[in-house]
């Protein structure tokens, strides 16, 4: 398995960016979706493209993420990861629960019950990045190693 660490690692990272990428663009969705009026055209038309890109675009990142990230954690040596791993798999699991999130409200939209206003998604669009940046420090710098 350690001659193909760095695709497996090379993979984790290309699905993290696909993952990040709908966790950073569905809100966005949102925010614009928002302003529309239930059952019109630009409805459905948002409908469309927030399911497609949770669907076919996030839930299979999120899952690849996962599966080769716990893969190069075992082959790099659980016993090797410090205090920054958890910190790291801490924010992780936080996007993951984002994710569980934006899920619920994109079926909200779906059912014409959606609560939040523009300025709301604009707002809570900023939690990935914030979480993103906590994650990089930790793998990058490795702090409490």
């Amino acid at each position: 398995m350690e001659d193909y660490f760095l695709w497996y690692k090379a993979i984790h990272v290309i699905a993290i960016i696909c993952w990040m990428a709908g966790l950073l663009y569905l809100p966005r969705l949102f925010a614009y979706h928002a302003n529309v009026d239930a059952g019109s055209k630009e409805d459905i038309t948002f409908q469309v493209m927030e399911k497609r890109l949770l669907r076919i675009i996030m839930n299979p990142a999120m899952v690849i993420s996962y599966f080769f990230g716990f893969l190069v954690a075992y082959i790099y040596g659980l016993s090797a990861l410090g205090g920054w791993f958890h910190i790291k798999l801490t924010a992780v699991l936080l996007l993951t629960i984002f994710h569980g999130f934006l899920a619920k409200c994109r079926k909200d939209f779906e059912r014409g019950g959606n609560t939040h206003s523009s300025n709301f998604y604009k707002y809570v669009n900023e939690i990935p990045t914030i979480l993103m940046i906590i994650i990089v420090v930790m793998v990058i710098v490795k702090p409490f190693e």
